[in-house]
């Protein structure tokens, strides 16, 4: 996530879009582009570069359905990198049975959405993925600086301890 310059307190959020089917990432790509920075990869082989080359998605809608390699697959790769394994991805798919839905969230996506999709849904959903990840962010750099402040803080209290 960077920030627009002209308003440095708005984020502006990378969203990498993953479908083999040109039309699709189209269509998506006019639903996002008012509001976020948007790139495209029409298959998992570049998704997977895409998700390590700047900007680096903060989110990731990724089709199940591809030639090359299905969205399962780029879904386990992606989680097995320490560089991606945290990025919310969304499946975005025609695959609409309750098995693909289960399968898609056991190998940790945030979401599933089935084509036809609504285009309202779609960016509530980003958005609110989106703000889970900077709240699980905070957290974590909340975390982080507790650790410091208190690891800075025992030396202190062992000497007034100590006779």
């Amino acid at each position: 996530m960077q920030l627009n310059t002209a308003h440095e307190a708005v984020p502006v959020h990378t969203i990498l879009m993953v479908d083999d089917t040109p039309q699709n990432l189209t269509i998506l790509g006019e639903l996002l582009r008012p509001m976020y920075r948007v790139r495209a990869a029409n298959s998992g082989e570049r998704a997977l570069r895409a998700a390590h080359s700047d900007p680096r998605p903060d989110l990731i809608l990724l089709d199940v359905m591809m030639s090359d390699m299905d969205g399962y697959e780029v879904m386990r790769r992606l989680h097995q990198d320490p560089l991606t394994c945290d990025i919310p991805v969304i499946f975005i798919t025609a695959l609409s049975s309750m098995e693909d839905e289960a399968l898609g969230l056991e190998l940790g996506a945030v979401d599933y959405i089935t084509k036809p999709f609504n285009g309202i849904m779609v960016l509530t959903r980003v958005r609110t993925h989106l703000e889970l990840k900077s709240a699980r962010e905070r957290l974590a750099r909340h975390d982080e600086l507790s650790q410091r402040m208190n690891s800075s803080l025992l030396p202190l209290s062992r000497n007034r301890l100590d006779p």
